[in-house]
């Protein structure tokens, strides 16, 4: 994980002079704050001098000031004032707060954790990230990160667990879902990529043609999911763990379209197919960001009158919330002894071990995992739902709906 950039917080999140943020990302507790000529840092958060947290300090004048001693810190971690110390011993040239690399674009901000602070890798080109206008939302998720991005990679459970009580007849006849309503079953090809791994889930649509519902893996913690209209939108999740059993998702969309129809489209007499997430205000705990208000202590808001009468199969009426419960259901971090896969988990397992072959080169033999030395591999991913000539392969299909797709090549910004 260390070896990429990762979406740390949104650039709303952060003022000039305003409220330092907490962050949790890989088991470190970490402040964000933006200083008064709006440059953000993201560090420890505890001062080096005596360990007192500078979450409670004061964001003014270019730095932190922690509130114990006075002594303060740039967004840099450079200590710039000493003023608990006599002048003559004074020693903040040799004092730093461990801080880290951080980027500002297109409405995020990322950082960078791995050991090369003085030099790191360029920000991945992912296709979503890099649009001025990009749609973003954070989610919460209780449970390990990679437990939770594999639901994003499994197309089989669509046609149950989101549209399980949904008839083809209750869809207009373009509607992306349609396909899956009519075969709930779909065959699979899976592939690696430069990126991290490739899938397509297709059915033959009922106009003769083949149905593809094409996502990825991208390392190390991105999906790219099928819901989308692949011609006209672009989708990026980073499920960014904040430690063991607790992840942060960012969803990144861009595109020339009405949105995800997975979250605003409607049934044919005009009912919205899901609601819309319900979210508790933030807090500043550790873990008090970008909640909703439906968890396992509610049973993520169940209705089972719904579950036996009404259109949502889960009786849950938000898609991600449908996610949510299934995933955290299985508890923090999953027992895979349990598990039974099937062949539509074809794409479960090549990514676990994908990832694991990574981990151990990296461990054993020091090889760089795919995407930190060329970022420009993740732009070659795109997902969605698109419909093909049924003859093509996997490969073919994605080549040619690639040609087709509306793009985002300003690479600019989010290369430096």
């Amino acid at each position: 994980m260390r070896q990429y950039w990762m979406p740390a917080c949104l650039s709303s999140e952060v003022k000039a002079d305003g409220d330092p943020v907490r962050l949790m990302i890989l088991c470190e507790k970490l402040i964000a704050f933006r200083d008064s000529s709006g440059r953000v840092g993201i560090m420890d958060h505890r001062c080096p001098h005596r360990c007192a947290s500078l979450f409670i300090g004061r964001n003014e004048e270019n730095g932190i000031r922690c509130v114990y001693h006075g002594w303060k810190f740039d967004v840099d971690g450079k200590c710039v004032d000493m003023p608990s110390v006599p002048a003559r011993m004074d020693f903040k040239e040799k004092v730093h707060a461990k801080a880290y690399k951080t980027h500002e674009a297109n409405g995020l901000i990322w950082v960078y954790m791995g050991e090369n602070q003085a030099s790191p890798p360029p920000l991945p080109e992912i296709e979503a990230t890099m649009h001025p206008d990009a749609e973003i939302w954070c989610l919460q998720r209780d449970c390990n990160w990679l437990q939770a991005l594999e639901g994003d990679i499994d197309t089989s459970h669509v046609g149950f667990l989101h549209v399980g009580s949904i008839n083809a007849d209750d869809l207009d006849e373009d509607h992306p879902m349609r396909p899956t309503v009519l075969n709930r079953a779909p065959e699979y090809e899976v592939a690696q990529a430069d990126w991290g791994v490739m899938y397509g889930g297709y059915r033959p649509n009922d106009d003769g043609q083949m149905s593809w519902r094409v996502a990825h893996y991208m390392f190390p913690f991105w999906t790219q999911t099928p819901n989308n209209r692949f011609a006209t939108r672009a989708i990026a999740r980073a499920w960014v763990p904040m430690d063991d059993e607790h992840s942060m998702l960012f969803d990144i969309t861009c595109g020339v379209d009405a949105g995800n129809p997975a979250y605003t489209s409607t049934l044919k007499d005009g009912t919205p197919l899901f609601d819309k997430i319900s979210y508790a205000p933030n807090t500043t705990d550790w873990y008090g960001r970008w909640r909703s208000t439906d968890s396992e202590a509610n049973d993520w808001a169940i209705d089972r009158d719904s579950q036996r009468n009404g259109t949502q199969f889960t009786g849950i009426p938000n898609i991600t919330m449908q996610d949510q419960a299934v995933t955290e259901s299985m508890g923090p971090i999953t027992d895979h002894s349990f598990e039974n896969l099937a062949p539509t988990d074809q794409m479960i397992a090549r990514v676990r071990r994908r990832v694991l072959l990574a981990a151990r080169a990296l461990a054993t033999k020091g090889t760089v995992p795919p995407g930190v030395e060329d970022p420009s591999v993740f732009y070659r991913a795109r997902a969605g739902s698109f419909l093909h000539n049924p003859q093509d392969t996997l490969q073919q299909a994605y080549e040619v709906a690639l040609t087709k797709a509306v793009r985002w090549p300003e690479k600019t910004e989010a290369a430096e």
